[in-house]
């Protein structure tokens, strides 16, 4: 049991298989008499106090502004490093899938719109089918194997990391709360002491981590929201310098943290948002303008986005298709890009906070049900058009 555990962590699919089986667990606990359990247990609430200083939320809040924030230093430690070292630091090189990942934002977000056009409340959720969930992407990329193209993993990968971005710079300007000036004041110190500490080659981990700590709850109390404080202190780790044992603390940390987010953080943010109730929902609750244009948006917007863009790109003569990819290829890895589980379900939380109604419902099944069509659909569509095994 102990060798099957192992090898199932080893596999390169294990992270977007584990985020299904959450997922699904999730489901479970929310439609059967264990809800009660489920519910008690997300709203418990925690609390830390220092003096008359004092952070207390439910458990479902510390998952999404506190392990989230975790999540998102790991995306910033792998923005970090490709923007100077990877894939994004050739401008030829980013040219298709920044096109396509611009595409996968705004198509999705109109096709959303489209839908909520009268309604103001849910326009606050235009984000929401704007984002991929790179983990569950990769992971159904994973599951074709060696058939898979080097060259289309690059592509999803590099759109998924400028997809990040924007998400990124749409929750820093769209979602945020009244600002707190002395929390920003605070903010802005941390910050500039990041800076002088990048500067003057401290290659220790702590101080950052310390000052780091110090800059998440200045952010969380400012109204910007808290996740943003994890982005920020990526930037500032130090990616070329080297520490005692000679290696980069950036990426140093990026290596220690990746199985901890892709296997703990995921999956409990996973398990801690997908639960929707199903029970008596009916056809007509499906086609409520926001769970149909969430999944609308995410299954048609987001492969005609991705798609429609990656391929006018390269008929203008911008980009090339990349080598050994098929344009039927890249049309499955398209409609693969309208998984926005992770994300959009974070988007969402945001977006519905703020309008003071209970549209979280509403979000979460269209969010379901968008990335549930976009897998199936794009794992046929490579399955149908990827290169067969050669022992097939």
């Amino acid at each position: 049991m102990a060798n099957m555990i192992r090898d199932f962590f080893k596999l390169e699919a294990a992270p977007g298989l584990l985020l299904i089986l959450t997922t699904i667990l999730a489901l479970v606990f929310a439609n059967s008499p264990l809800d009660h359990i489920y519910e008690v247990f997300l709203s418990t609430t925690m609390g830390i106090q220092v003096g008359t200083f004092e952070i207390s939320k439910p458990l479902l809040l510390w998952i999404n502004d506190g392990l989230m924030a975790i999540f998102f230093f790991l995306i910033g430690l792998e923005l970090k490093r490709e923007l100077i070292e990877g894939e994004l630091s050739d401008p030829k090189q980013v040219i298709m899938p920044a096109a396509a990942a611009v595409g996968g934002m705004l198509v999705p977000a109109m096709v959303y719109v489209g839908f909520n056009w009268s309604n103001d409340l849910a326009l606050a959720g235009w984000a929401i089918p704007a984002a991929t969930d790179i983990a569950f992407a990769l992971g159904i990329l994973a599951m074709l194997g060696s058939r898979v193209p080097l060259a289309l993993k690059i592509f999803l990968v590099s759109l998924a990391i400028i997809d990040d971005i924007g998400a990124i710079v749409i929750i820093a300007l769209f979602y945020t709360s009244d600002l707190s000036v002395q929390s920003l004041v605070i903010s802005g110190i941390s910050l500039v002491i990041l800076y002088v500490m990048n500067k003057k080659g401290v290659t220790n981990i702590t101080p950052f981590i310390l000052v780091g700590l110090v800059l998440w709850v200045s952010v969380l109390k400012s109204g910007v929201h808290a996740t943003l404080a994890g982005v920020l202190l990526a930037f500032f780790i130090p990616l070329r310098a080297k520490d005692e044992q000679g290696a980069s603390p950036a990426k140093r940390l990026e290596h220690d943290l990746h199985s901890s987010v892709a296997f703990m953080i995921i999956p409990i943010f996973a398990f801690a948002n997908a639960g929707v109730d199903l029970r008596g929902i009916s056809l007509e609750r499906f086609l409520d303008p926001v769970p149909i244009g969430i999944a609308m948006g995410l299954f048609l917007g987001k492969q005609l986005g991705v798609f429609g863009f990656a391929w006018l790109t390269i008929k203008a003569g911008f980009a090339q298709l990349p080598k050994g990819v098929t344009w039927a290829q890249l049309y499955g890895v398209s409609i693969l890009c309208g998984v926005g589980f992770t994300m959009s379900l974070f988007i969402g939380a945001l977006a519905f906070e703020q309008t003071g109604e209970n549209l979280l419902f509403d979000d979460r099944l269209g969010i379901l049900l968008g990335s549930f069509l976009s897998s199936v659909v794009g794992y046929l569509v490579l399955h149908k058009t990827l290169p067969k095994p050669e022992n097939s």
